[in-house]
């Protein structure tokens, strides 16, 4: 395991368009993907420690951004010949295991996490309803070492919230960190 931070958000720059299996069986576009108000787009896996830590949040988060009409779409882009537990059949269990609401879809050829530029997982992107990049933050101060407290800070939720009202996201946000995205050789 290969600790990365996220760069700085690059404020504006637009969402790259998409057309990835999801683990229900269909192909799934950045159209089909899209809130009213914004969408966050998620870079995760199955095995890395710093996404289980913060799997409860996160569904409880993305359900929570769902209501005030923000989507969201997870990303999953490891090399699964040699990481098999991040395999299409091991994510619909993962999906199914934690009531995803949301898409999680298989970026096999890694275009995508190279479009976005993705680091990590987790990786966050969060945008505004014009698709431009507002947020590329933490979920929150959870890590495999430090469990959920009592009014901890919901930096993407908060974050989020601020881009469904306004368009903008905050102009101070912590890196999320976790695991390198394994990619392939060559």
């Amino acid at each position: 395991m290969v600790l990365t931070e996220t760069p700085v958000c690059n404020f504006g720059e637009k969402a790259h368009d998409f057309n990835l299996l999801d683990v229900s069986g269909k192909y799934l576009s950045l159209s089909d993907c899209r809130g009213e108000k914004g969408t966050l787009i998620m870079f995760i896996c199955n095995h890395c420690p710093y996404v289980r830590a913060i799997q409860p949040s996160l569904v409880e988060e993305t359900r929570a951004l769902l209501e005030i009409g923000i989507n969201s779409v997870a990303i999953m882009s490891n090399d699964t010949s040699a990481y098999p537990e991040d395999s299409l059949e091991n994510m619909r269990k993962v999906a199914k295991e934690n009531n995803y609401c949301f898409p999680y879809l298989l970026d096999e050829t890694q275009e995508v996490a190279r479009a976005y530029g993705a680091v990590c997982t987790p990786d966050f992107y969060g945008y505004n309803a014009d698709l431009e990049l507002q947020y590329r933050g933490r979920l929150n101060a959870v890590t495999p070492t430090t469990p959920p407290q009592a009014g901890m800070r919901r930096d993407l939720f908060e974050a989020m919230q601020l881009v469904a009202q306004t368009g903008e996201g905050p102009r101070t946000q912590i890196p999320s960190m976790g695991c390198s995205i394994k990619w392939k050789n060559g």
